[in-house]
């Protein structure tokens, strides 16, 4: 149990603020750093008298977070601040007024976001979650920032999650786990991913985590060994050849581990890959990629490689802008070994993602595809789907999906999922390509638009202007904009037949001598068995109901007898003796039509509830 002391308290709240200025103020302005030191005063008046579920000060939550935004995720000044402030308004009298005249409209702006995002996660309801995540998502088109700031929030809720009861902590954590951790994976935060990962099996399988956890403890003294011997003749090599290098052993994460006994249903002691060496070398980067295959020759002249395992990410960057060789090489014991070759730049974006991206980047040369990612991110999420859940599902997967590479007939590279089809690839192109596509030419070989595809594959589409986007095509394409592509032109060729429906069945009703008014169109609808009339109009036009329908629905309520579906709200008698006789003609010559003489006190009526509000 927690017990407060002031004292202990103020001198931890200034180490912890010391901490944040070691990671951050490296290379800041002094005007920057008063403005930092302005945003801690005023975040430690604003929760001077709140505490966290743990019984510790508040305070240290928001100094935490900007410590990870910092040191961990590579953010500047901007972020900091807003780190620091992100639960001033949400949580305190405090205002965005408040925080505009000292800081201006831009960290105001990621505030306003970070406030509103705290709102979305207090829902129930998964389906308005997942609405408010897909509104949530919109600020990447606003500032980035406004995501890696909740990551890194995200992020030291999971590390005390300890403090929370256990129905929050298994909310919390499926949170996490569904979305964050994918969130993050994309925006390249490899570490911040895992350790989410990794905390939330802890809280979701806690038997699980503590069984995996408690097996790489005891085996990690022989693990320790096996590296230093593996790693011994390369560092001696490159040594030789007077290269800047830096050799780690790197442990898969728990998650990982148990993701990998899942899917090959194998126990703990079949795994074998529970670890990774990783290369970091120190060159200008004109000479990376030379140099990163220089230290793959070194590694694969001291072991066999497996040549199935290699991937060149350097000639060709993953969407969230990693960079790297992977090689996996036999070990003289037998046993497989995974090996990754980086440049301190290329780790930095591994480890730091979009923030150390842009650190990098100098115009658009180095542009390594999470441009392109956000651009297709701000498109689906502009999507009129009102399935919200379907949203969130083509978001994850997108967020997590391997990544082939596949050229156009006239050799430009396109980055689509691992299991993309024909289909997927022809709405890469261009959505009226997709819409009209009939099939496809893979290497020259005809396919059909399910065709799967495949790395280094080249491929042709075939349209026709006679073909439109149908149902089944949802069945088999991967990418979320292929299916909002879809989704959208079957819904506006939904409303179209449904329009073309509507004036089918008054032709019908013309025919039989039958005036079409709403109120006959709810009667059909009613004795058709049917809760949309637009459905029902779709399926007139698709001849799923008949002429014949139409006629039978008359035959049972004849011309003559049609009072009765009017009547029967307003009246218990069929009698015509209480109404005057120019009512009773206007009622034979319109019989769909009630009518109403200024005399009316003595017919039996009530007035509807939509009549009095």
């Amino acid at each position: 149990m927690y017990i407060p002391d002031p004292e202990k308290e103020k001198k931890e709240i200034l180490n912890q603020y010391r901490n944040l200025l070691r990671v951050w103020s490296k290379r800041e302005k002094p005007v920057n750093k008063k403005l930092v030191r302005k945003a801690f005063n005023l975040a430690v008046d604003a929760h001077k008298d709140m505490r966290r579920k743990s019984g510790e000060p508040y305070i240290y939550h928001p100094l935490e977070v900007a410590r990870i935004a910092a040191g961990e995720i590579g953010l500047g000044t901007t972020s900091v601040i807003c780190a620091l402030l992100h639960d001033v308004v949400e949580d305190t009298d405090y205002t965005l007024a408040d925080i505009r005249i000292p800081f201006g409209d831009t960290i105001t702006r990621i505030i306003d976001g970070l406030t509103k995002i705290e709102e979305i996660f207090d829902h129930t309801s998964s389906s308005a979650q997942a609405e408010n995540f897909r509104k949530m998502l919109l600020t990447l088109s606003v500032d980035i920032r406004v995501i890696l700031i909740k990551l890194a929030d995200r992020l030291h809720n999971m590390r005390t999650l300890e403090a929370m009861p256990r129905d929050k902590q298994l909310k919390i954590a499926s949170e996490t786990l569904y979305l964050f951790a994918p969130l993050a994976h994309r925006l390249g935060l490899h570490a911040i991913k895992s350790e989410l990962e990794d905390l939330s099996l802890k809280f979701l399988e806690p038997e699980i985590y503590n069984t995996i956890y408690s097996r790489l403890e005891e085996s990690r003294p022989e693990r320790k060994r096996f590296i230093n011997k593996f790693i011994y003749p390369i560092k001696k090599e490159l040594a030789s050849k007077g290269m800047d290098f830096t050799i780690i052993g790197r442990e898969k994460s728990v998650f990982s581990i148990w993701e990998k006994m899942k899917v090959k249903e194998i126990p703990f002691e079949d795994v074998f890959d529970l670890f990774a060496i990783r290369v970091v070398i120190d060159v200008p980067e004109e000479e990376e990629k030379e140099q990163c295959w220089r230290v793959y020759s070194v590694i694969t002249d001291n072991y066999k490689p497996n040549q199935s395992r290699l991937r060149d990410w350097i000639s060709l960057p993953k969407a969230n802008g990693y960079e790297a060789l992977h090689t996996t090489v036999m070990s003289r014991s037998g046993k497989w070994v995974e090996v990754q070759i980086r440049t301190t730049r290329m780790n930095e974006i591994a480890e730091k993602g979009y923030a150390a991206h842009w650190k990098y980047k100098d115009g658009a040369d180095r542009d390594t595809g999470l441009d392109e990612w956000m651009s297709k991110i701000r498109e689906m999420l502009q999507s009129e789907d009102s399935d919200a859940l379907n949203f969130l599902d083509d978001f994850k997967l997108n967020l997590f999906s391997d990544e082939i590479f596949v050229y156009t007939p006239q050799g430009d590279l396109k980055s689509l999922p691992a299991g993309s089809t024909v289909l997927d690839f022809s709405y890469n192109i261009h959505s009226q390509i997709g819409n009209q596509a009939i099939g496809g030419k893979v290497n020259h070989d005809l396919v059909p638009l399910s065709h799967k595809l495949f790395s280094g594959d080249q491929v042709e589409v075939i349209v026709s202007k006679k073909q439109h986007p149908r149902e089944n095509w949802l069945d088999f394409v991967v990418t979320a904009r292929a299916k909002h592509r879809i989704k959208a032109a079957l819904k506006d060729e939904y409303k179209k037949h449904a329009e073309e429906g509507k004036h089918l069945l008054q032709k019908y009703f013309e025919q039989l001598k039958i005036e079409f008014t709403e109120g006959v169109a709810a009667r059909f609808m009613e004795f058709m068995r049917y809760t949309s009339q637009n459905k029902m109009y779709y399926d007139l036009v698709k001849g799923n109901i008949l002429p014949q329908k139409v006629k039978a629905f008359t035959q049972l309520s004849p011309k003559g007898n049609w009072l009765s579906f009017i009547s029967r709200p307003f009246s218990r008698s069929k009698s015509h003796s209480s109404v005057s006789p120019d009512i009773v003609e206007k009622m034979n010559e319109k019989p769909e039509t009630l009518v109403l003489s200024d005399n009316i006190e003595d017919i039996r009526y009530v007035i509807s509830e939509c009549c009095n509000p």
